[in-house]
This record gives structure tokens, sequence and C-alpha cells, in this order.
């Protein structure tokens, strides 16, 4: 869908600038905006090799661990079906707290872990639970404290002060997670979760194997 979005667009681009007769400004502007995208790209480069070079040593330092552990009373009302001695519990708190932090590249496999982690709690493998729309909402929504990316882009760009975006995004992204949140609590009543056991308790005998065992202890 994406790709007609974007075909689209550059086809109206195309038959206005024919129609006003400035193809020649928008063939210009696409090349000069190519070579401008280049630049930024290579200066982004070294940039972002700082900051996920810095975060890296916060989480070898233990920085996620504590983050984590600040979490876990938040996650207990967030994801309440979810188990507090099963693996997934450790998984999200590890997973929420990496995004905070902005460690893109790890974020993405601690989550894709926990994700991992929630479906073996979930009783129908074909549709995702609630802990799992929750988690997806709010890690795309993020919260995020240090929005490394952002002020690498900012650098490279030539900004005076790339860090001054830290403050609005923290508020903005608060503001996001929270109607992230908001939604998928209220939207839940809509999308029961299919009744079953959990699958971290110990099966039941079937009806016959109950049968069987009443049979022999009575006999």
């Amino acid at each position: 869908m994406l790709n007609y979005i974007w075909f689209g667009l550059m086809a109206v681009a195309l038959v206005v600038a024919a129609i006003n007769g400035t193809a020649d400004a928008v063939t210009r502007g696409a090349v000069e905006s190519a070579s401008g995208a280049v630049q930024i790209a290579i200066g982004l480069v070294g940039i972002m090799t700082l900051w996920l070079g810095m975060m890296r040593v916060a989480e070898a330092a233990g920085l996620v661990t504590l983050v984590g552990r600040a979490l876990r009373p938040v996650l207990r009302w967030l994801f309440p079906e979810v188990p507090g001695d099963h693996p997934a519990a450790g998984a999200l708190v590890l997973a929420l707290a990496a995004n905070m932090l902005g460690l893109n590249n790890a974020a993405t496999p601690l989550g894709i872990k926990a994700m991992e982690e929630l479906q073996t709690l979930n009783t129908d493998k074909d549709t995702a639970t609630n802990a799992m729309v929750t988690l997806m909402a709010i890690t795309t929504a993020g919260v995020q404290f240090i929005p490394a990316s952002m002020i690498g882009v900012l650098a490279a760009a030539g900004s005076t002060n790339p860090t001054a975006i830290i403050a609005p995004t923290i508020v903005a992204t608060f503001i996001g997670t929270l109607a992230a949140v908001l939604a998928a609590r209220l939207l839940q009543p809509f999308y029961p979760q299919p009744s079953g056991s959990d699958p971290s308790s110990p099966a039941e005998p079937a009806p016959s194997d109950r049968s069987i065992a009443g049979v022999e202890g009575r006999s």
C-alpha cells in the first residue's frame, strides 16, 4: 500500500510540474535533496556510533537492569495476566527498558523475545493476547528518555543544539504512550480472550483419563 501511495505522490508532483512548467525545478530539487541525504547519512554514521556506544556501555553497566526494576510495579498493572515468575515478565522489563533508553538495535531483539515469551502464555496461537497488543502499543508509541537517533540526525544536519529535543521528546512520547495504553485498555472488553487454561499450569487430564482414574480409585 505504501508503494502505491508514494508512486501516487510522485505522479501527481510530475503532472503538476509539467502543467506549471516547473519540471526542471522539480528535477533539480530532487537531485539536490538526494545529495543532501547522502551527506547527512555519512555524518550520521559517526554520531550514531558514538551514541550507540555510550548506550552499550550503559547497558553493560547495568542501567537497563536498574530501569527494569523501577518498571516492575508499572508492568504488573499493564500486564496483569502475565505471572510475575514467568520468563515473559523479565523479557517485558528488558524490552521496555531498552526502548526507553533509545537502544534501537538492542530493543528490537528484546521486543521479539518478549513477544515469543508472551506467545507461550497464549491459548489461541493465531490470535494476539491483550498483553501482546499492549506491548505493541507501548513500543510503537515508545517513551524515550534519550532519543539518540533524532539527536544524531539533528547534529548531522548542523543543529547548534541537537539535545534541545530531549525534554519535548519525553513529553510527546509520554502522551503518545498514555494514549496507546488507554486505547488498548478501552478496546480490550470488545475483544475478550479465548477461554482456556493457562499454558504455564499443568494440563488437566482428558475426560477419559479422569474416568479411568476414578475407576481405578474405586477398585
